[in-house]
């Protein structure tokens, strides 16, 4: 060990994700060495594989390697390693750096970086970071001064992009009869072949803007496959046109360009880039078509394989287009074809793998994230499941959301997609309503909200005439947007008549109810939750609203532990509770009510200042009762799923 070091490091996740694991363990480190400060820390993800289950400090590198090389962009790698567990900081931090010397050779091949060495231990949250030095790799400096930066995501996108690329294509592959032993290896070299025509002299790459601005114009420009083997030090005798070749990434981005990527999880926004094998651009004596004939000298079959690639890669601006194909976003393709194969060999005899590469940017973390899905399996199957939880394992996300279900993913395709899948877009409908509401005037109360986005469903909506009827039904579909756009389901909200059909299908209706105008309440309710979304709800029973407040406590649990809209049913009114606001010494409180009532249009100001979604206090200051003191009440309390 050494004295403190000049150096600084720079730590942009949150510091409670570095130690989101809170157990014995490893945390590898993240940075982009290509284009920040080696010492800048954007992200940790947890090592999961050990050699063996009780020391968690022998990290299995094969496995550990092909997962982060797959949930990695590439422009991101791992620069060093966190060791949470007893013992004292110089020993664990000379552990660490040997541990991330040995998985960047796993990753990268041989090669000396300075890396960052940190320990903490379970009983504190104070972490010591350590630098090991590339002209002494066993020279440790301390690292006194460590950034918490305040404004991570600027720092990463102001001057960063992404660029895209997806590739599919189908391999037929003949295998001689007399050599069916050999299937395995005949596949891995038609794939290594595959893989290496990326970088064929011949190849053309079609990069186009990421603009989506109607105001400005698209920019693209062709890349050469030979003008990318220029850049990688291949050489070849022909001379070619490089005009292209150092144009830089920010010639291709939109000028209004946002610097969140949070932002954009519903509309992501990247370079595009397509891969074209041109054979045209080999000089060919015939101007008209020739078609060859190639006898088989062998009895064969022939298995077809199809492969969807698709790349997510991070950049600079300043970086040439060139330099990031042929250091990035090749890598990139070479990298997911050799996952797939290694997946794809092991079960050739089984139904082939439907590989599909799908980009996630989960909350909390800066940067997305690749993870490939065998479409074999849907998402409910234990297989994908498991995977699922290993991932919310590994990037230290809760085990009860569903964050990193297809439905989560990045969309890239803004134009064709927008008019089909309106999860992803969203709807005219209004969202959130309740943002705009003041305070509930309860003085020293805590505020126990909902947690995620709903839609506003009140009389009358889309053109549909439920005016006296239903309001039940209106709350029931303020809940269940809830869950879909939790992302819990994919469904579409169902119609009032859809409602009632889900109710005749159980048996807790007559047919005759469909179409009819018969009101509903909290049972009905908690029914067709179980029907269409598999979920299950706690009732509570009030005998007067005067007893609401008495309940208070209970509500403001259920927002903090399962966040979900409540509908309120009693006498002939329902309603949808969105929050809490309590003061338990003095008890006085507040319920924050979502009226499904109104009969307006879509007018937040209207809604807001009409009292339509507002504060209600059990009794007013004018002495009025919200809640009826001659009515009982159920209140539905939908439970969250907890599920990945």
């Amino acid at each position: 060990m050494d004295g403190e070091t000049g150096r600084c490091v720079r730590v942009l996740c949150p510091k409670k994700s570095l130690l989101s694991s809170r157990s014995r363990g490893i945390q590898w480190l993240i940075g982009s060495p290509l284009f920040f400060s080696s010492f800048s820390i954007v992200s940790s993800i947890r090592c999961l594989h050990a050699v063996t289950e009780d020391d968690p400090y022998s990290p299995d590198f094969v496995k550990e390697t092909d997962e982060i090389k797959m949930l990695l962009l590439r422009g991101f790698e791992v620069i060093g390693a966190l060791i949470i567990g007893d013992g004292s900081p110089e020993k664990n931090v000379a552990k660490a750096v040997k541990i991330c010397r040995k998985m960047r050779e796993c990753l990268h091949g041989p090669g000396e970086h300075d890396l960052i060495g940190a320990t903490t231990d379970l009983m504190t949250d104070d972490i010591h970071f350590f630098v090991s030095c590339l002209a002494n790799i066993e020279k440790m400096e301390v690292v006194r001064s460590v950034i918490y930066d305040d404004n991570p995501e600027k720092y990463i996108w102001e001057k960063g992009c992404l660029l895209r690329c997806n590739l599919e294509f189908k391999l037929p592959i003949f295998i001689p009869l007399n050599k069916t032993s050999d299937v395995a290896e005949i596949v891995s070299l038609s794939i290594d072949a595959a893989a290496a025509k990326l970088r064929d002299p011949h190849v053309v790459y079609l990069v186009e803007g990421s603009n989506i601005n109607t105001e400005e114009s698209t920019r693209s420009a062709i890349l050469h496959g030979m003008v990318l083997n220029l850049v990688s030090g291949h050489s070849f005798s022909k001379s070619v046109d490089t005009s292209t070749k150092d144009l830089p990434c920010s010639y291709f981005l939109s000028k209004h360009k946002d610097i969140s990527l949070s932002a954009k999880r519903e509309n992501a926004d990247a370079i595009q880039i397509a891969v074209l094998f041109n054979q045209s651009r080999k000089n060919c004596k015939s101007i008209a078509p020739v078609a060859e004939y190639f006898p088989v000298t062998e009895h064969a079959k022939n298995l077809s394989f199809s492969f969807k690639l698709d790349v997510l890669c991070y950049s600079t601006e300043d970086f040439t287009i060139s330099a990031a194909l042929s250091e990035l976003v090749i890598p990139g393709l070479v990298d997911q074809l050799n996952n797939m194969k290694r997946v794809l060999i092991s079960e050739l005899q089984s139904q082939q793998p439907q590989f599909c590469p799908y980009h996630f940017l989960p909350p909390g973390l800066l940067h997305p994230i690749t993870a490939i899905y065998d479409l074999r399996y849907g998402e409910t199957e234990m297989k994908q499941v498991e995977m699922r939880k290993a991932l919310h394992s590994r990037l230290g996300l809760p085990l009860d959301r569903p964050l990193l279900r297809i439905a989560n993913a990045l969309n890239f395709d803004t134009k064709s997609m927008k008019t089909i899948n309106p999860l992803k877009y969203g709807t005219p409908l209004l969202k959130d309503v309740h943002n705009e509401i003041p305070s509930s005037g309860v003085s020293g109360g805590i505020i126990s909200l909902i947690d995620g986005s709903y839609e506003y469903y009140h009389y009358l909506l889309q053109g549909f005439d439920d005016n006296g009827w239903g309001c039940a039904y209106r709350s029931l579909q303020t809940i269940l947007s809830w869950y879909r756009l939790q992302r819990y389901t994919s469904l579409n909200v169902p119609s009032h008549r859809e409602i009632q059909q889900a109710l005749v299908d159980i048996g807790d209706k007559e047919p005759s109810f469909v179409g009819s105008r018969e009101w509903i309440g909290a049972i009905e309710l908690s029914f067709v939750l179980d029907k269409l979304l598999g979920v299950s709800c706690k009732i509570m029973n009030v005998r007067s609203g005067e007893e609401l407040p008495e309940k208070c406590r209970e509500l403001s649990m259920h927002f903090e532990t399962q966040g979900t809209p409540i509908m309120i049913g009693g006498g002939v009114l329902a309603y949808t509770l969105l929050g809490v606001d309590y003061n338990e010494v003095s008890g006085d409180c507040a319920f924050l009510i979502l009226d499904p009532h109104y009969t307006g249009s879509d007018d937040l100001k209207k809604i807001v200042h009409g009292g339509w979604c507002g504060w209600k206090k059990a009794v007013d200051s004018k002495g009025k009762s919200f809640f009826l003191k001659d009515k009982f009440y159920n209140l539905l309390l939908p439970q969250r799923p907890n599920i990945v």
